[in-house]
């Protein structure tokens, strides 16, 4: 039956009686109809949990005032770690588009956060040098490779895939790198810029990086 108007509802009981069996029980006790928590919260209110971490792509880039389109750069990290390479433009995701030139150093085209890069004065004119549209954030995705199915092929052809170098990047990266080279050739001291890029970063003993200019 619904409560009358003007009548408030009883609130449910908090504690029940409840018979305990044994001589030496007392035969009923109080309890609680709802048992307290064995532990404390440290705070009254939880807080909303709100996930604040961005994604890389999300966040703001914004690139450094000495680095520009043809600054010379060190890389202090990954396999090319120690090389000296060309930047050539900031791509879409914040990472940097660099290149050995290859000829020189053996590195080729591809993409570097520049909180792993020293950038130096030493700069080279690259205006005249036109980079392929295709040279975007998806045209350096890593590719998956297929794992091999036992229903195919032989029992015991488990070879995986191996990596490929395609034809449309090498064909990018000697666009590219003869540009460059053009453009260092152009340059009154194209002979030592020659040497400086084929040549790997390491300090020697009494040498700290702090005190020295690149």
């Amino acid at each position: 039956m619904a409560p009358k108007a003007g009548v408030k509802p009883k609130a449910p009981a908090r504690m029940v009686t409840k018979d305990i069996g044994g001589d030496k029980n007392g035969g009923k006790r109080t309890v609680r109809v709802k048992r307290l928590p064995r532990y404390y919260p440290t705070e009254d209110r939880p807080r909303k949990l709100v996930n604040r971490r961005k994604c890389f792509s999300e966040h703001k880039h914004k690139l450094r005032t000495s680095i520009t389109p043809g600054t010379v750069l060190i890389l202090v990290a990954g396999r090319h770690k120690g090389k000296r390479v060309v930047f050539l433009k900031q791509l879409k995701s914040g990472l940097l588009l660099v290149t050995g030139p290859f000829h020189l150093n053996a590195c080729p085209l591809r993409r570097i956060n520049q909180i792993y890069c020293i950038a130096t004065k030493t700069k080279i004119d690259i205006s005249g040098v036109k980079l392929p549209d295709r040279l975007n954030d998806e045209y350096f995705r890593r590719k998956q490779l297929k794992k091999p199915k036992h229903t195919e092929g032989e029992i015991f052809d488990t070879k995986k895939e191996e990596y490929s170098v395609s034809d449309e990047r090498k064909e990018d990266q000697k666009n590219v790198d003869t540009q460059i080279l053009d453009a260092i050739k152009k340059n009154p001291e194209k002979k030592y810029l020659f040497g400086y890029l084929g040549a790997m970063f390491s300090l020697g003993s009494k040498q700290f990086p702090h005190k020295m200019v690149f």
